[in-house]
């Protein structure tokens, strides 16, 4: 019998009631009354917490419904005329763009695998829906968007090309800077390639080109294309999705970090040993480090080397896939100049530089290289003698697991040589010598294993061309 007649009841209210006398506490006192809130909001709380990392979580999984549905909005877009693309037609009216899985979704990014026209590709987009990109101003002004000629394109793409790989006009223009480049200004490739043609945009280009170049790895991958058989080649696009071609990747957990068996069995390449295809992508990573320091108007810096991150085509030249984290030497600077207590504040991932204490200020000069990278995470796995096993005593495997150690232990990259009085852009004498070395023993190890042909050809792509503005 409860205070003023009532009787307790069973069930969930006679439990509660329970617990609370078990606790001591009267339900109508102050004290229970407080409890008793504080149980209810903490149990809400939690509930709800659990319901914002369960949609959290689910938001950024990959499914195969929801990649689906990302690419029937994409064709909606297309049918109505707001984005174009030389991808469009096949994908949302012929049907010769097959969804075959997804990939992954990181950071918003989107990668899903199809086949276009029985070819393996990767479909790529930094955002999810075509809207959330920041549309072309000058699109809202009718008259004056159907007005645009070619080199108002060039104009507005170049500006947003420069901006997005971190690259000022005046910068672009200079002769130095890295160790004479070929190409004097990249920005001005692509815009020698968005005016080849007389007529104007339309509306659905301009809008969908737009997008690409917000996209920083669209930007890089597009433009370097032309540049160096070294990074992905951008196929096609539909809106603000982007197809690249379809590469082996590599796997940390994978001794020879490529999957070898894919290349191991056509034509000459079928002789070679797993050993000799290791020497010669390592050849590879060699010319592509060296092609990257020196062969642009501004040294060229990886900040995110490993496996997965690269890959390789069936003649074994190596691919950079995920160029995210790469930086010409203007941006690379502008990152790097930040303030500092020790030189463990100055690491941006893989690039690193010194604290100047009197300062308390990075140096903007890169203090590694990316040759001393990739010996530290690649070469030094793949020569150790652990994998080697009895030929790891071999004098020219001896001789090739110093250089690997002494290339990985090699500092002093820009700011050094600039301290030197050497000049700015390429590599440092000791990277270049150790370079060379590298180069010459691992030649020697290829004529050793006898295998015929030249690694490091070009992808040749077949029956279809990603043109100008077909973006």
């Amino acid at each position: 019998m409860l205070p003023g007649g009532l009787v307790s009841g069973g069930g969930g209210r006679g439990g509660g009631l329970c617990l609370l006398r078990w606790l001591g506490l009267r339900l109508w006192s102050r004290r229970g009354t407080l409890v008793f809130a504080l149980l209810w909001f903490g149990s809400w709380l939690f509930l709800n917490g659990l319901v914002l990392v369960h949609r959290s979580i689910l938001s950024d999984y990959c499914t195969d419904d929801k990649s689906k549905r990302i690419l029937q909005r994409l064709c909606l877009e297309f049918g109505k005329g707001s984005v174009t693309g030389d991808m469009c037609e096949d994908l949302c009216v012929l049907g010769l763009v097959e969804y075959k899985r997804c990939l992954y979704y990181e950071n918003g990014k989107k990668v899903i695998e199809a086949r276009w026209r029985g070819n393996p590709v990767i479909l790529k987009s930094k955002l999810e829906n075509f809207s959330s990109y920041e549309p072309l101003g000058i699109l809202d002004y009718q008259d004056t968007a159907e007005e645009l000629s070619p080199l108002d394109v060039v104009f507005y793409a170049t500006l947003e090309v420069r901006n997005s790989l971190g690259l000022a006009e005046d910068d672009e223009d200079e002769d130095g800077g890295g160790g004479g480049g070929s190409n004097s200004s990249l920005a001005r490739l692509w815009g020698k390639k968005l005016k080849n043609r007389d007529k104007s945009y339309s509306r659905a280009e301009l809008a969908s080109l737009w997008s690409l170049l917000q996209q920083e790895e669209y930007t890089f991958l597009r433009v370097l294309q032309d540049l160096s058989t070294h990074v992905a080649k951008v196929l096609g696009s539909c809106g603000h999705f982007y197809a690249v071609e379809y590469l082996s990747a590599g796997h940390a957990w994978d001794q020879n970090i490529f999957s070898l068996e894919e290349v191991a069995g056509s034509g000459p390449r079928g002789r070679w040993t797993t050993r000799e295809m290791v020497h010669r992508i390592a050849l590879s990573f060699l010319d592509m480090v060296w092609h990257f320091d020196n062969d642009f108007t501004h040294k060229l810096h990886l900040c995110d080397i490993k496996p997965e991150n690269f890959a390789i085509r069936k003649d074994l030249t190596v691919v950079a896939i995920d160029v995210d984290m790469a930086f010409f030497e203007p941006k690379m600077r502008d990152i790097l100049d930040q303030n500092c207590s020790s030189d463990d504040d100055c690491n941006f991932f893989d690039c690193s530089s010194r604290c100047n204490l009197n300062k308390r200020r990075c140096s903007p000069r890169r203090r590694n290289s990316n040759l001393q990278v990739i010996c530290e995470k690649i070469f030094r796995p793949w020569f150790s003698p652990t994998l080697l096993g009895a030929k790891a005593g071999l004098p020219l495997q001896v001789e090739l697991q110093r250089a690997v150690q002494e290339c990985s232990e090699t500092e002093g990259g820009v700011e050094d040589r600039q301290e030197d009085g050497a000049g700015g852009g390429g590599e440092t004498a000791q990277d270049g010598g150790v370079h060379q070395r590298l180069h010459n023993i691992l030649t020697r190890l290829v004529k050793e294993g006898g295998a015929s042909g030249e690694g490091g050809g070009a992808w040749e792509g077949k029956g279809h061309v990603h043109t100008a503005l077909n973006f």
